[in-house]
């Protein structure tokens, strides 16, 4: 599978971006996404999940209650809305997927995602 990661762009605290994953070939989808972010001089770190059938999320406690992660497999599209960002949410946002998970299940550790996206850069000024 390939993802396709775009939304991001400059915003001031407080404010919010919707960040979207598009996959690719489109079809019948058989894996989890995850978002992951990684900020300059620091380490990757997991920001939310959901699972094939949606009905399991999980969010870091950086991000929860103000991030929400939704998918529309008909359109084999996942969304991450972001609100009340932080300068501390600044960092380039990975789309990834797990193909080794059960359709209820996603986690936030990184080993178990096989396809990454490019990247989108989410930069929020003071």
């Amino acid at each position: 599978v390939q993802l396709q990661a775009s939304g991001g762009g400059l915003v001031q605290t407080g404010g919010s971006l919707r960040l979207s994953c598009a996959a690719s070939p489109v079809g019948t989808p058989s894996y989890a996404i995850g978002w992951f972010r990684q900020a300059p001089g620091k380490e990757r770190e997991g920001v939310s999940c959901i699972s094939l059938n949606a009905e399991g999320t999980v969010y870091a406690d950086s991000v929860k209650g103000r991030f929400t992660i939704s998918r529309d497999n008909a359109k084999n599209t996942i969304y991450l809305e972001m609100n009340s960002l932080k300068p501390e949410d600044t960092a380039v946002y990975y789309c990834a997927a797990d193909r080794s998970v059960a359709d209820y299940y996603c986690a936030l550790y990184d080993w178990g995602y096989d396809s990454w996206g490019q990247g989108t850069q989410v930069t929020v000024s003071s």
